[in-house]
């Protein structure tokens, strides 16, 4: 037997064997023959783009967080929260009753309901950064820092000095860099930083920058936890390109969130969970990590988070309920608007019922082929009398929801399948009236800068405008 004849028999056990592993792991019957379809007929090509996308790499979790799971003291933490979550369910305010469903959901994924939280809005980078700042620089006990991008220029730069300075005063300074998003510091400044004495360690460190792609997992979580009683959350990285202090460049409009109380805990957990990962140490955990505190603040908080190291695709899933509990209004923003079918069913049922459902995206994105398969879904929510508009004055990175003025989200998390199911992400589920009135109110100024687009006149646009948006759908898992 010759080796052409041997390696054909190898190809032919590997196209079987991929196969195999597509009928078990795939649970949609759709994309289970999609991806036999493409596997047979187009073996290589297809067991990349299987491998790539396709693959449920939830099964083999990329790191399990039963380590900290386990720990005694984060034991007794969560049984005191989970007690103070169910009183909430008796004596909690109709924010919370009104979307009792997805905060059981939440909770059944072991993320407490809290109360007592002081919430501060931040609307772009103008906000954010000067109360992160200044909140870095009041830690007296830690620093915890998590970013997918952060970059070597004036903000970056200033964090850097506030971080070394800190260490220098005795607190303790644990930075999290995405390999990837952050490639920019991957050197000079991260060894500036270690030479300090601040702990920086990449997540999922990649070998060849060059040749990697954007379907690696990667960790796009924005977090900063102070003294475990001050936590950021929101889609603002840190770059100068979120500070809109020169006219000339290209306005960039986000949404971050100041939590102080017990909401912080999940966030201090996610956190901790990713440094174990990232450093292949376990960090001592002791009370100082989870704020003792007492707030005046009212709101209640619960914090959604998944990633390939999760049971389930929890954002999408919370997404979902949210969208399915709506009584009157959604108001969705978001810069990559390719949900999938489960969540554009929810969103089409919504608007079906009489829900005034509201989309805000960018005129355009950052990314042409993002923008297109974008552009293929508006269609479909429009006839269902839903409403779409296009942000004219920048691009709008925000990635916000307020369900019926009493539920507002706030996170990392873009409506598309990377967030769903390839990166670790997180946002904020924050039931409180006035927190929801606040985004409401900046919805709606939003919408002074974008144009609605005309049902009518979007549907009969011609087949030569419609075919790219067309064929960058069917890449919208790359995407």
């Amino acid at each position: 037997m010759n080796w052409y004849v041997l390696g054909a028999i190898a190809y032919g056990l590997l196209v079987i064997i991929v196969c195999f592993k597509i009928l078990y792991d795939t649970q949609s019957t759709t994309k289970t023959f999609a991806y036999l379809l493409v596997t047979v007929f187009l073996p290589l090509i297809g067991m990349v783009i299987y491998f790539a996308v396709g693959a449920n790499y939830r099964k083999n979790k990329l790191y399990s967080k039963k380590i900290v799971r386990d720990n005694k003291l984060l034991a007794e933490i969560r049984a005191t929260i989970v007690h103070e979550s169910e009183k909430t369910w008796d004596t909690g305010e109709q924010e919370v009753k009104s979307h009792k469903k997805v905060a059981r959901m939440l909770l059944n994924d072991n993320s407490p309901l809290t109360g007592n939280n002081e919430i501060k809005l931040l609307i772009n980078g103008e906000e954010k950064f000067p109360e992160m700042l200044r909140a870095m620089k009041a830690a007296r006990h830690h620093i915890h820092i998590e970013y997918y991008i952060f970059e070597d220029d004036n903000i970056g730069n200033q964090v850097r000095e506030i971080l070394i300075q800190k260490v220098a005063e005795g607190v303790k300074v644990r930075f999290i860099y995405d390999d990837f998003g952050s490639r920019g510091i991957r050197k000079r400044f991260v060894n500036e930083l270690k030479a300090e004495g601040v702990e920086a360690y990449p997540f999922y460190e990649i070998l060849f920058v060059a040749l990697s792609n954007r379907t690696n997992y990667r960790n796009h979580r924005k977090i900063v936890i102070i003294d475990g009683c001050t936590g950021f959350v929101g889609g603002i990285n840190i770059s100068d390109r979120y500070i809109n202090n020169d006219p000339e460049q290209l306005y960039w409009r986000d949404t971050h969130v100041m939590i102080q109380g017990p909401g912080v805990y999940y966030l201090q957990y996610l956190f901790i969970c990713d440094w174990n990962f990232c450093t292949g140490k376990k960090l001592p955990l002791v009370k100082e990590y989870f704020c003792s505190d007492k707030t005046k603040g009212k709101a209640i908080v619960q914090i959604a988070a998944s990633g390939p190291d999760s049971d389930n695709p929890t954002i999408m899933f919370s997404l979902m309920e949210t969208i399915g509990l709506a009584q009157k209004e959604l108001l969705i923003t978001s810069p990559y608007f390719i949900p999938g079918e489960s969540i554009m069913n929810a969103l089409c049922v919504a608007a079906l019922s009489g829900v005034s459902v509201k989309l805000l995206v960018p005129l355009k994105s950052d990314s042409i082929l993002v923008n297109a398969a974008s552009r293929s879904n508006y269609s479909m929510l429009l006839d269902t009398g839903a409403e779409v508009y296009l942000y004219k004055k920048g691009f709008i990175h925000a990635k916000t929801v307020v369900s019926d003025g009493q539920l507002a989200i706030i996170g990392t998390a873009n409506m598309d399948h990377r967030s769903f199911e390839l990166n670790f992400e997180v946002n904020s589920m924050i039931y409180d009236t006035a927190v929801a009135q606040q985004l409401r109110d900046a919805f709606y100024d939003d919408l002074k800068h974008a144009a609605k687009i005309n049902a009518k006149t979007w549907d009969k646009r011609t087949l030569f405008k419609q075919l790219p948006e067309k064929l960058c759908r069917l890449l919208s898992p790359l995407l």
